[in-house]
């Protein structure tokens, strides 16, 4: 990506999300080191935003979100977004994984998508988009299985993440998965990351 289009990414993300609206929290058993390495507003934002502004594009080409539908399309890009991400251990994963999915084990990330009315959220000054739960010992056995960098796996799957909170479901079937993986190669591309899935 040449600088002309990484000054612009990020001039128009800043309006979407910025640090303020960035809530990271942990688990007790996840060392403050651990999250100032892997999960800080810096090493998590400019993914964030890429994807914000991936999608930006998208609805401007005339997409429309599926959690977002009754929400006006200007006014979902224009208001600055909110987003919670909440990084925990495996046995809290696994605990959190049964209880929203019926799954006994722990999974790499959970996506809790904001249910709220677009009545409220018009009131919003932030739209909030929802609640990422990243397991972060699953994250680490799973960049190692790939032969990938922990922050590469982390970026990836924030991205999935953050498609999940807008609605994009991979599990829907072969159209769906096919959708939202161009999307994530792209999005990565993007970010000078390698596309996950060759």
């Amino acid at each position: 990506m040449n600088q002309a289009n990484d000054n612009s990414m990020t001039e128009t993300a800043a309006t979407n999300l910025t640090s303020a609206d960035l809530n990271i929290s942990a688990i007790d058993s996840i060392d403050d080191n651990l999250i100032d390495r892997f999960y800080s507003a810096d090493n998590l934002l400019p993914v964030i935003m890429a994807t914000l502004n991936y999608i930006d594009e998208r609805i401007n080409n005339g997409m429309t979100l599926t959690y977002f539908a009754d929400i006006d399309s200007e006014q979902w890009q224009e208001k600055p977004k909110a987003l919670d991400i909440y990084i925990t251990d495996e046995t809290e994963g696994r605990e959190l994984n049964l209880e929203a999915r019926g799954k006994d084990y722990a999974t790499n990330i959970l996506s809790y998508p904001s249910d709220m009315p677009a009545a409220i959220i018009e009131l919003m000054p932030t739209l909030p988009l929802g609640e990422l739960i990243i397991c972060h010992e699953v994250m680490v056995h799973e960049a190692a299985e790939q032969d990938k960098t922990v922050a590469q796996h982390i970026s990836h799957l924030l991205i999935h993440g953050v498609l999940h909170l807008l609605g994009f479901d991979h599990e829907l079937g072969q159209a769906e998965q096919d959708e939202m993986e161009s999307f994530e190669i792209k999005i990565l591309a993007g970010l000078n990351l390698p596309n996950p899935y060759i």
